[in-house]
Parts: structure tokens; C-alpha cells; sequence
């Protein structure tokens, strides 16, 4: 249905879809992170989403099965519409290994940009790799930097 890579091996997705909920709403976005770093921590995935006008834009890595599963559930799942996956590749290596599900939230100084780039991911879907990583690495480090 979505087609594959015949390996077992590591893998990143890079997905986009319409958001059939309330974006605006931080209790509905809190529900969704909270089941989706349960799934994906159980299911050995990791990865980013990002949340903008609308629209979910999500990288994710680990195990082609997990991947398929993930696939399965959000093509069931009655908040995520249009969904359509921009990239799915072997990698070497995990890029967002310590996060489960990381949610990048989207101020209105880098909504414009973001919108942007969930339009050009169809044309670059490792463009959406590049900004959710330094999204996370920021996000990162600011939590570091707090805990000090």
C-alpha cells in the first residue's frame, strides 16, 4: 500500500498528512504526543513532528515492520487525512535517537518557513530531515541549558 524497502534494516519515513484535529489546542496535541511516545518507544521508533496550519509533518526511524505498523495506524487513525508518504529509505543510522517523539512547536516568526517546506517536501523530503533535526538539536540544548 505505502511500498517499502525489502529490508530489515533501519529505516527513515518521512510523512506528511492533514490534521483532522484542533492544532491550536494544546490539549489535543498533548493526548496525541503522549500516545505517540508510547507507541513509538514500545515499537523501538524515534523521530520529530512537526505541527503547522493544518498540517503534520513527521520524520521518524527505526525497524521496516514498525514502520509498516505506524503506517497502518495513522491510515486508520480518524485525525491524520491525505496522508502521504514524501520519503522512506535504508540509513545507517538513527538521527534522532534519543527522542521517541519530539513535537516541534511552531512559533508564528517560523510558520511561513515551515509551511514552506511541508509544500517543498514533496519535492526535497530530506530538506524536512534537515530542519526538524536542527529544531530538535535546539530544542536540545535549551532543555540542557534550563537544567543547569
Amino acid at each position: 500500500m505505502f511500498g517499502r524497502p525489502k529490508s530489515h534494516s533501519l529505516e527513515r519515513l518521512v510523512y506528511c498528512s492533514r490534521a483532522c484535529v484542533d492544532t491550536t489546542s494544546l490539549q489535543a496535541l498533548s493526548e496525541l504526543l503522549g500516545v505517540s511516545q508510547r507507541n513509538n518507544a514500545r515499537d523501538g521508533l524515534t523521530g520529530a513532528l512537526a505541527i503547522n496550519d493544518g498540517w503534520f509533518l513527521q520524520v521518524i526511524e527505526g525497524p521496516a515492520t514498525a514502520l509498516d505498523g505506524l503506517l497502518r495506524r495513522l491510515d486508520a487513525d480518524p485525525r491524520h487525512a491525505e496522508l502521504t508518504v514524501l520519503s522512506r529509505r535504508t540509513v545507517n543510522g538513527r538521527l534522532f535517537r534519543d527522542w521517541s517523539m519530539i513535537a516541534a512547536r511552531v512559533t508564528p516568526d517560523v510558520g511561513p518557513q515551515l509551511k514552506g517546506l511541508i509544500d517543498d517536501c514533496r519535492v526535497s523530503p530530506e530538506a524536512a530531515v534537515d530542519a526538524l533535526l536542527r529544531i530538535v538539536i535546539e530544542r536540545k540544548a535549551g532543555i540542557e541549558a534550563r537544567a543547569r
